[in-house]
């Protein structure tokens, strides 16, 4: 059976396990027979939750969470990836919730996890980004301004987000043009010696289905710090994001 068939197969399987169990769950309520539920059924070949989560918890599930949610943060927003659930993540996950049609309480249980689970690939990557795709300079993620596990750690995170804007923008594909360099890559193509790109966390998109300022002003709404686009200078043929610390956007011909 193909694995995508599989994981439809345990969503549904984990949506009526929930149900049955009665775990209709609401921020204020104790999680018990949800976490019950999860555990019981959950299986991925990425991550697996064994507890649902609301505000209020910490951990390395709750992390795994925010980076699968950072890309709704909501308007201007960045979504902290501290594993604490806070008001922010309970936003956040409200949103996604929202975004596909899901009882949105802010609590993440059975069915929020078998959406996650239905998005993503063994490697942990959105379904609709790959890793060769934020990496078409040094395989080994090798030779940037961090640690080759960083870096790539890093390049998860942006495809996250990415794959918020592309639900966002109507499910079309985005063409990523650019992702981590090398410095030996980064001076190659004139890149500036303090480029994100250095860092695994930024990503040049074409246009494609959509215009180089659509994919500028959704990026607002996505959890990117760093928004580059048509108007500011060598940017007129990509829009450019990125996850520095503080907000820079300019695209001046998109009104931004």
């Amino acid at each position: 059976m193909p694995r995508r068939t599989v994981r439809t197969v345990l969503a549904l399987v984990m949506v009526a396990a929930a149900v049955s169990a009665g775990t209709a769950a609401s921020a204020s309520a104790a999680p018990t027979a949800a976490v019950q539920a999860v555990g019981a059924t959950a299986a991925d070949g990425c991550y697996t939750w064994s507890r649902a989560l609301a505000e209020g918890a910490t951990g390395d599930d709750v992390t795994q969470l925010q980076i699968r949610v950072s890309g709704y943060p909501g308007s201007g927003g960045v979504l902290a990836v501290d594993g604490s659930y806070g008001p922010a993540t309970k936003a956040a996950v409200t949103r996604f919730q929202q975004a596909y049609g899901l009882a949105a309480d802010g609590v993440a249980g059975p069915a929020t996890f078998a959406k996650l689970y239905e998005l993503q690939d063994d490697d942990c990557t959105p379904i609709h980004f790959t890793y060769g795709e934020l990496n078409n300079c040094n395989s080994d993620w090798s030779g940037g301004a961090l640690s080759a596990a960083q870096a790539k750690a890093n390049a998860l995170r942006t495809m996250w987000k990415l794959e918020a804007l592309r639900h966002a923008l109507g499910d079309q594909s985005i063409r990523v043009t650019s992702g981590f360099r090398s410095h030996a890559c980064n001076d190659a193509v004139g890149g500036a010696p303090s480029s994100r790109h250095l860092y695994g966390d930024a990503a040049d998109l074409g246009a494609g289905p959509h215009s180089l300022c659509t994919l500028a002003q959704e990026a607002r709404n996505r959890g990117f710090n760093g928004i580059l686009g048509p108007g500011y200078p060598g940017h007129n043929d990509h829009t450019h994001v990125d996850h520095r610390s503080s907000r820079f956007w300019s695209a001046p011909n998109c009104g931004i």
